[in-house]
Parts: C-alpha cells; sequence; structure tokens
C-alpha cells in the first residue's frame, strides 16, 4: 500500500500546503497564460517542470490545489505499483516497495506537496526499463531519462553508470536528442524558457545544507550575519557566506571528477551498476549543493528503492542509512525548522547536524561500495 494512502496532503485544518496554494497556483496562473515566470526568483527549473505545474488544470471537477494532491496520490500509487511489479517478476523480496512506502510515510505529507514526486517517478521508470533485457531498452531508458531532466536537471545523473561501448551510445544520443526536442518545443512555444538560468547564478548557502552548519553554531559565537529570504528559499547572508557557497561549488566539481574517474577505471557490465552508480552520483550532489530542501530525500529513497530490486545491489545499507535521514528530515521541516531559523535552537541544530551528517556518510560510503563492487583490484607488478 503505498505511503501517502496512509496520510493526509493537508496541513492545519484542512488547508492546502502553502508550496501547492501559493507557489504551484501563481506559477500555474503564469504558464497557463503561454509564458514562464520571467521575475519570480524561486522559478530556478528547467522547462519541463511546466508540465507537473499544468498538469492539475486537467483535472476535472477540482481545484488547482486538491487536483495536484489526486495527481500526486495517483503518482505515489503508480511508483508501488511499478516496484511491486519489478520485485515479483524477478522472484525478488519486497524490500524496494517496503522502502518507498516506508519512506514516503516518514517523510509526512510533503511528498504529495511536491512536483520532485513525479520527477522521482520518471526517473525510477527509466531505471527500470533499463533492467528489460530488450532492444528498446537503452533507448527507452535515454528517452525517460531526458525527459525527467528536463523537468528537474537532478536525473541526468543516472546517465552516470550507463556501461561501455554501444549501450551508453545508444542511451546517451537517445537521451540527448530528445531532451534537445522537448527543450526546443518548450522554447518556440513560450517565451522566457531559459529565465530560471539566471535565477541559479546568485544561490547562496541554504540554512539546511552542509554548508549551513558552522554558521548555525557561529550565530551563538557572535557572528555577525543572517537569514534572509532569497531565491525562492531561506539562505545565511553576512561574513564568510560568500566563501563557503565557492567551497561548495568546488566540492561539487571534485564529486564530478571523482565520477568520471570512476567510470575510467570501472567494470559496469553488471545489470546492478546502473542504479547504484545512480543512487551514488545523486548522493554527491545532494551532499555537496549550496541547497538540500527536503524534496531531496524523496529522489534518493526513490533511488534506493530501484537499487534494492536487486539481490546483488552494493546499496543495501547506504538506504538503511537514507531512511534515517527522512525520520530527521521530517524533525527538522516543520517541526524544528522556525527554531532552526529564527532562534538558532540547539536542538534544532543537533538534529540538522544528524540529518546531514547521515547524508554524508551515506554517501561516503554509497561511494566506497561502488567502487570496490566495479573496479579491479590492481595486481602487484
Amino acid at each position: 500500500m503505498p505511503a501517502a494512502l496512509k496520510i493526509s496532503p493537508f496541513v492545519g485544518g484542512g488547508g492546502l500546503d502553502p508550496s501547492v496554494s501559493k507557489v504551484y497556483t501563481g506559477w500555474y496562473a503564469v504558464l497557463s497564460g503561454g509564458s514562464f515566470p520571467l521575475h519570480d526568483v524561486s522559478w530556478q527549473y528547467p522547462p519541463g517542470a511546466a508540465l507537473p505545474i499544468l498538469a492539475p488544470g486537467l483535472v476535472p471537477g477540482l481545484d488547482y490545489g486538491h487536483a495536484f494532491i489526486v495527481l500526486a496520490a495517483l503518482c505515489d500509487a503508480a511508483v508501488f505499483a511499478l516496484l511491486l511489479w519489478a520485485a515479483r517478476r524477478r522472484g525478488r523480496s519486497l524490500a524496494a516497495p517496503w522502502l518507498w512506502t516506508v519512506g514516503l510515510a516518514v517523510l509526512s505529507t510533503m511528498p504529495w506537496n511536491r512536483f520532485d514526486l513525479h520527477v522521482t517517478a520518471l526517473a525510477m521508470l527509466a531505471l527500470v526499463a533499463a533492467s528489460a533485457r530488450r532492444a528498446w531498452a537503452d533507448r527507452a531508458f535515454g528517452a525517460v531519462t531526458a525527459i525527467a531532466a528536463v523537468v528537474k536537471v537532478w536525473p541526468a545523473l543516472l546517465l552516470a553508470g550507463t556501461p561501455r561501448g554501444r549501450r551508453t551510445r545508444t542511451a546517451w544520443t537517445a537521451a540527448a536528442v530528445t531532451g534537445a526536442a522537448v527543450t526546443a518545443g518548450f522554447a518556440l512555444a513560450m517565451p522566457n524558457a531559459f529565465s530560471f538560468l539566471a535565477a541559479q547564478e546568485s544561490r547562496g548557502i541554504q540554512i539546511e545544507s552542509v554548508g549551513s552548519l558552522p554558521f548555525h553554531v557561529a550565530r551563538h559565537f557572535g557572528w555577525s550575519g543572517t537569514w534572509a529570504a532569497k531565491d525562492g528559499s531561506h539562505e545565511f547572508v553576512g561574513p564568510w557566506v560568500h566563501g563557503v557557497s565557492i567551497a561548495m561549488q568546488i566540492s561539487t566539481v571534485l564529486a564530478f571528477g571523482w565520477l568520471l574517474w570512476w567510470r575510467r577505471r570501472s567494470d559496469r557490465t553488471a545489470a546492478r551498476v546502473l542504479p547504484d552508480a545512480a543512487l551514488t552520483a545523486t548522493l554527491l550532489f545532494v551532499v555537496t549543493s549550496r541547497v538540500i530542501s527536503p524534496q531531496y530525500l524523496v529522489w534518493l529513497v526513490g533511488l534506493a528503492a530501484v537499487c534494492l530490486l536487486r539481490g546483488d545491489t552494493t546499496q543495501h545499507p547506504v538506504a538503511l542509512l537514507i531512511l534515517a535521514a527522512c525520520l530527521f528530515t521530517t524533525l527538522d521541516f516543520p517541526l524544528l525548522y522556525r527554531g532552526l531559523r529564527d532562534h538558532a535552537s540547539w536542538l534544532s541544530i543537533a538534529n540538522l547536524y544528524v540529518r546531514n551528517l547521515l547524508l554524508l556518510v551515506a554517501a561516503w560510503l554509497s561511494a566506497r561500495r561502488l567502487w570496490r563492487g566495479t573496479v579491479p583490484a590492481r595486481r602487484p607488478v
């Protein structure tokens, strides 16, 4: 049973989450008028993000907010059915659908109130399609991955683990052609399709990211900075923030450099490598990002669930760490968020440290196990 069927998608007194009732509704008003938001700093997504935002307008008989929740519920149920079908088809345990169920339940109402659920569903579908032993599998994987990446960039990381030779060429070509076609279609049909690029330039250190950790403690020791509502999130502003932001960007570049080195050295013929590498790459992206929003955990739960469809995956302990991080993420937002943002309470800081430490350990362990499971040991000369 999908986790989302057990929880309410609403907040206090039956009201909709502000992300749906205010932010998404406002975007829908602009997008349905035939243009992308031009001066809205919170719109920081590729043009394909218009698809999940516009889709609720096609649901008859419901207002926008409740239609969005209904579509999210259907998406949750479809992912659960996909995982259950894939597990039974391969004669595997039900660890994958259970991880999805428990992970989303622990994340409470948040997954139904973000379009990250839709993107994660596409990424999971792409990985499941890639596991089919059919001639079309690599093309389908590349095409679906591209569609997901045009909605929100991170699914492009799924391409990190493609096998050498023809399969990589097929998948990457399908992704490039599909991504270019979809992007061009939006660019021709709606103005300002690439306005999101300018909005990304000024991103700072969001108060829940790994880079924010020293500033939370520094606030108790005379640091003169503070937080501000900026670029669609709450970010730190003040001394040293820019330097930490640069350091986080450098760490992202180093992480991608490690992925390239791994691709050069690794044996990627085993079917488990593609989902395992996707989870590793996404974890590295998350922990080195200047932003860690609660919905990022939906990505990680989905990718970890696909990994668990294979009994020989290297990511079993990583999935458990991600599940634990979900609990502390829900404690952070919304339960302890005001104390973290406004008062820098030690309880909320400690909770954030534990959550981010779990993600850091998960990223390190995921990369370590991926390397050991795919890179042949060098023999002494």
